[in-house]
């Protein structure tokens, strides 16, 4: 490693939002090489549904232009393009993988970014893509709150089926989240979920369970009051996600102590809260959740617990460990 790499990763976090995106952006490996004809990743999964059943959810990744922010957590870029895709190439991209695909109830279309972004998915493209799910019950987009506006409208008069929007709160812990360079703030997520709901639009809702900058003894707590948020704001689900590491910012935190991964008793304890508050379904991302820490004697059990919590929507008896004398 040179001494300008040494530098670079040992400088402090930049206060600013402008430092911020250069100090992200000089810490990141490259990004993957994509086809811009084809989705990076696509696959059916079965989701419980708001009125208690189970369905099989298209969901595909969809291959486009990077997301203009430059949260501090992300990893998402990494499969994303320096460009704009050209129209057609996204109805394309679902067409391919709904090929291969076996039937869903269900189409969740996640681009790494904002839905209702021009520079990643083009407007043009709007009426191939309603037509498209028009053979769903339901299509499911992720969005920055910054970009809810009458766009989404306008798409939503498209759509036969119904229309849900994701959107990432992130925290609600009042310092953490100006820090997360998302430039985003409780009031504005508030204001956009008040939008949707005034429009007939579902609302789901991420969450990060221990971003960076928040001590573990904290997480639960912070995690809970950010599950108390979401559905005040009227979400129908909300998906806890562990932060992990593995795009550059996040390790240079991780050497100053100001970011460390959650263990996987914080993850259910954070969502056995959200169970038990009945507002609405609470879901873990067990996305590479094998190399979450954990007791390696009981992982197995307590990821099984948890993709049957998803499933069930019930907060299952927690599992029991000799080996580590846990009950979570």
């Amino acid at each position: 490693m040179s001494v300008l790499s040494i530098s670079r990763l040992s400088s402090p976090y930049p206060a600013t939002n402008l430092e911020r995106d250069k100090w992200v952006l000089e810490r990141r490996p490259a990004r993957e090489t994509l086809d811009p004809q084809r989705p990076y990743l696509f696959f059916v999964e079965q989701e419980l549904s708001a009125t208690g059943e189970l369905f099989p959810v298209a969901t595909i990744f969809l291959t486009n232009r990077e997301c203009p922010w430059r949260c501090v957590m992300c990893d998402l870029w990494r499969n994303t393009l320096a460009n704009s895709v050209a129209a057609g190439a996204i109805p394309a991209q679902i067409d391919f993988a709904l090929a291969q695909l076996p039937a869903a109830r269900v189409l969740k279309l996640y681009n790494s970014g904002s839905f209702f972004d021009s520079r990643a998915i083009p407007v043009e493209d709007h009426a191939a893509i309603a037509e498209i799910a028009d053979n769903f019950d339901r299509l499911i987009v992720e969005n920055h709150p910054a970009l809810v506006d009458d766009d989404c409208l306008r798409f939503r008069d498209r759509l036969k089926c119904r229309f849900e929007i994701a959107m990432g709160l992130e925290t609600v812990h009042p310092d953490i989240l100006p820090k997360l360079n998302k430039r985003m703030t409780l009031e504005q997520f508030s204001n956009a979920a008040s939008f949707l709901h005034a429009h007939d639009i579902d609302l789901r809702v991420f969450v990060l369970v221990q971003p960076p900058f928040m001590q573990p003894h904290e997480a639960v707590f912070w995690a809970q009051r950010s599950l108390d948020f979401a559905f005040d704001c009227g979400a129908t689900a909300v998906t806890l996600i562990p932060t992990r590491g593995g795009n550059g910012a996040m390790e240079a935190l991780a050497a100053k102590q100001q970011f460390s991964a959650p263990r996987l008793e914080t993850l259910e304890a954070s969502c056995g809260y959200g169970l038990g508050l009945q507002r609405g379904r609470v879901f873990a991302d067990l996305w590479d959740a094998e190399n979450i820490a954990s007791c390696s004697v009981c992982r197995n059990a307590r990821i099984a617990r948890l993709r049957e919590m998803n499933l069930s929507q019930v907060n299952l008896a927690p599992v029991r460990c000799d080996s580590c004398a846990t009950a979570n």
